[in-house]
């Protein structure tokens, strides 16, 4: 028997809401779903009858909000921006004070303060909230990460740590297994309170710049693997699932070893071979490099990785440039169990300098917007549900249990040691890479960033003194404090002659 008045409301049900809310529901909650198309909310409720929780078609904003109970707790899931807007100004002359709107879309984290702002002034709260994981993380279990007022988390968390992604207490490890109607119980929940205002979506934002960062590292070990040693799609499937059983263990790994391993069912070949090599974005990744450049925090491998899919995506002017331009004739004719081993460091020590330039940008952002982070719990809940859940991310919750105060992942005793380990490995990569011709980078920067951050000095000394010679900018000293500028009066630059 239904309950008088729901849970929880939807609004959105393309297919992240319908599988978020079924999540909801399959927890015992009863959730009111609305669509701007009644067909979709009819068609939606008559194929799903029978969760536990009870799923409620409403056919108008006012109906929605009437079916819910005080106070009234509702997600929109719609295309971030102007369409998120549009529902919540139909929303607001419905609502009372104390209701809370949750946006679960991939909003901009200054829009989420915005609209924070906006509702709190007419007595409403407003939470953003991340939500990573795909159609089947919505499903069964997504990372959620959360920002807003406190006192609206708190009546929000018994849902969103019921229908969040659940991780091994002891291992850490994701605890798969749920069907629909028969979620998983037991284990750590992968949402906790990120903080006030857009923190939940600046969280997801770096997420998902890592994400990239990951995704393109992936694929540069591809291609060297490719390039250098002309595996075939499915001995590299081969190499990629034996490497999932290591320090590696990923989702990202192991779906590039499904896929590798793959055949297109029309034409029997190989299906990455058939894939088109263009790769679009929705733009999280270009908000976090933004972010970097504004915020002045090094993230060059994120970066390299939305620039990769840029120079991608202009596949008519690469063809066209392969025939005029040429690379190296060298061929990798060394031995190929140990280029294997070399690859594989390479692509860790990259992922361990990527995460360190997020988790930077996290550092320095919640002291530009107020916020209080708690990087090792940021760590915890990306361990499963997400993408980019990684055995790899036990370690960093690891590191900041050892120091909460971390300044850099690569400072971290365990980070230290794989790199020192691993980092000859590393450097023959990308050397055998720009040597053959390889494109590489994400690792190129990777290690870049790593021999910058471990330098005392750099020619930033000669730079500032440009600048001062050109543009009277100032330059500081070695020999007095930090803080205390100069300048020196440049004499004329001598030009040659130039003979009429």
């Amino acid at each position: 028997m239904p309950k008088s008045q729901s849970d929880i409301g939807l609004i959105g049900l393309a297919v992240m809401g319908q599988n978020l809310a079924l999540n909801i529901a399959d927890h015992g909650f009863q959730i009111s779903v609305y669509n701007r198309t009644t067909e979709k909310t009819d068609k939606f409720v008559a194929e799903n009858p029978h969760t536990p929780g009870g799923v409620v078609g409403t056919k108008t904003l006012e109906e929605f909000v009437k079916s819910l109970a005080k106070p009234r707790k509702m997600i929109i899931l719609v295309q971030a921006g102007k369409a998120t807007d549009a529902v919540i100004d139909g929303l607001v002359p419905l609502l009372e004070q104390g209701d809370i709107v949750i946006d679960g879309g991939n909003a901009l984290w200054t829009d989420t303060i915005r609209r924070e702002k906006a509702l709190a002034a007419k007595g409403l709260r407003f939470i953003g909230s991340g939500v990573s994981g795909g159609e089947e993380g919505a499903r069964f279990g997504p990372s959620l990460m959360p920002g807003g007022e406190l006192a609206a988390w708190k009546e929000l968390k018994p849902i969103w740590e019921a229908v969040a992604a659940k991780v091994d207490a002891k291992t850490g490890k994701p605890i798969m297994g749920a069907t629909p109607g028969h979620p998983v119980t037991g284990g750590v929940p992968c949402t906790t309170y990120i903080g006030a205002n857009g923190a939940g979506h600046y969280v997801k934002m770096i997420h998902n710049g890592i994400e990239y960062g990951d995704m393109q590292m992936i694929c540069e070990a591809y291609a060297l693997m490719k390039g250098l040693l002309g595996l075939k799609a499915a001995e590299m499937g081969a190499i990629f699932t034996e490497w999932n059983a290591g320090i590696l263990d990923s989702f990202l790994i192991e779906i590039t070893a499904d896929i590798l391993k793959q055949k297109d069912p029309v034409s029997k070949k190989p299906f990455v071979d058939i894939v088109l090599d263009t790769a679009g974005q929705k733009g999280t990744g270009k908000w976090t490099s933004t972010n970097a450049l504004d915020m002045g925090v090094p993230a060059p491998t994120i970066a390299e990785a939305v620039f990769a899919r840029c120079i991608s995506a202009i596949k008519e002017e690469r063809v066209a440039a392969s025939k005029i331009l040429k690379g190296p004739a060298k061929k990798y004719r060394g031995s190929k169990k140990a280029l294997l081993a070399a690859i594989h460091d390479a692509l860790y020590c990259s992922k361990i300098c990527s995460y360190a330039q997020g988790f930077q940008l996290m550092r320095t952002a919640q002291k530009e917007y107020g916020w209080t982070l708690n990087f090792g719990e940021i760590a915890q809940i990306w361990r499963g549900g997400c993408i980019i859940r990684a055995a790899f991310l036990q370690k960093i919750t690891e590191a900041y249990a050892r120091n909460p105060d971390l300044a850099n992942l690569l400072l971290d005793p365990y980070f230290n040691k794989t790199v020192k380990k691993a980092q000859e490995n590393w450097r023959k990569v990308i050397s055998l890479a720009a040597e053959c011709g390889v494109a590489a980078p994400t690792f190129s920067s990777a290690l870049a960033y790593y021999d910058s951050y471990r330098s005392a000095r750099l020619p930033a000394n000669l730079l500032q003194s440009q600048r001062d010679y050109f543009g009277a900018h100032t330059y500081e000293r070695t020999d007095q404090p930090r803080g205390k500028f100069f300048h020196l009066d440049w004499p004329e630059p001598t030009r040659p002659q130039i003979a009429s």
